[in-house]
């Protein structure tokens, strides 16, 4: 197992990535937290819990803890909702919630959003940890407490930044995850290389064969620095006004597609991938990266692919960008590849070059 601190100015606290975990959960988090509270809630999706009840609650009983109050979200986008909070609020008071209870979010990342978007507005924020089921849960959406829903204009637009008391990245989750949900997980440790790890990258290049036929070590490997990246930025930029951006590498483009199809067309990974083959093209024509380069970075998320196709229009997608969360006063904030294993953020991005960026993406899904 190997635990990765996180230390922000408004938090600390610890991400445990091995396996076994689920097994002896209740005592980690009674460590964690301090204590485990007469009331706690687990979130979770009830195929999840239909694969996973039997592992996940001995722990407690074996400390003569209540067993878990278990609430459930659908799954999909469609769930993510303002609704769906006011439900699980609800639900949660008619169950004795108080102010020291406590939520466990088990499931992937629409799970960990929803489930610390509600613990940090139930009784103005109660304690929760993270058990992503994911890998993409795993790597990415579990670290660095940016919890929310969507709304109908755009992804994420009512959120706050709450931390979880801990992460419990238990690999052991992984063996009954789809194909597809792995290879869309692996794409944002894709990412976490390109912006900022140029030793994961040639990893994950060296090693595509080994980590998709699910190698225990190789997977193990990709996790925990794909964590270790996240955990470094979001330590230094606890709330995103600077180096936290970078993060969003290929989500502007990802989150419009997402939009467009109205989360019904591709996982979440999935859209980042095609995100970042537009990002990666706008970077080539502004010179940030080489030909080579792109030719390197868009090879190696062909190779973890497949991608869905795509049939929409350049304009559709770039008028969809326009909600992105990172704008600010009109301003459109858009992150570069400043060659292998960095990123920036520039401002000055125009439609006519989004547009182009989108077009270049778009009949690169066409020639599959």
């Amino acid at each position: 197992m190997q635990t990765i601190r996180v230390a922000t100015p408004s938090a600390r606290y610890d991400v445990f990535a091995g396996r076994g975990l689920l097994e002896s959960l209740a005592p980690r988090i009674e460590k964690a937290a301090g204590r485990l509270p007469r009331r706690v809630f687990v979130l979770t999706s009830p195929e999840i819990w239909s694969l996973w009840a039997e592992a996940f609650l001995p722990s407690f009983l074996e400390l003569k803890a209540e067993p878990p109050v278990t609430l459930f979200l659908a799954p999909g986008e469609l769930h993510k909702t303002m609704a769906s909070a006011e439900r699980l609020t609800r639900e949660m008071t008619r169950a004795g919630g108080d102010r020291g209870s406590l939520l466990i979010a088990f499931g992937g990342g629409i799970v960990g959003d929803v489930g610390g978007f509600v613990a940090s507005i139930f009784m103005r924020g109660i304690p929760y940890v993270h058990v992503p089921t994911t890998l993409l849960a795993q790597v990415d959406s579990s670290i660095g407490g940016k919890v929310g829903v969507n709304l109908p204009e755009g992804k994420n637009l009512v959120g706050s930044f709450h931390h979880p008391r801990a992460v419990f990245a238990d690999i052991a989750l992984l063996g009954t995850l789809s194909d597809r949900e792995l290879r869309a997980g692996l794409m944002e440790s894709i990412k976490a290389g390109i912006i900022r790890d140029r030793a994961l990258l040639r990893f994950m290049e060296e090693q595509a064969e080994a980590i998709l036929d699910r190698d225990p070590k190789s997977l193990e490997r990709v996790i925990a620095a794909s964590i270790r990246m996240k955990a470094d930025v979001v330590s230094s930029d606890d709330r995103e006004n600077g180096l936290r951006m970078i993060l969003n590498f290929g989500h502007t483009v990802a989150h419009a597609l997402e939009q467009v199809t109205r989360y019904k067309a591709m996982l979440h990974g999935e859209a980042v991938a095609w995100g970042m083959v537009a990002a990666l093209s706008l970077g080539r024509r502004r010179g940030t990266i080489t030909a080579g380069q792109l030719d390197r970075l868009e090879s190696l998320i062909y190779r973890y692919g497949p991608l869905p196709a795509l049939k929409l229009r350049a304009r559709k997608i770039v008028a969809a960008t326009a909600g992105d969360k990172k704008n600010t006063g009109g301003v459109r904030r858009f992150v570069l590849p400043l060659g292998i294993g960095d990123a920036g953020v520039v401002e000055d991005v125009t439609p006519d070059e989004l547009e182009a960026a989108v077009n270049y993406m778009l009949a690169k899904a066409k020639a599959g």
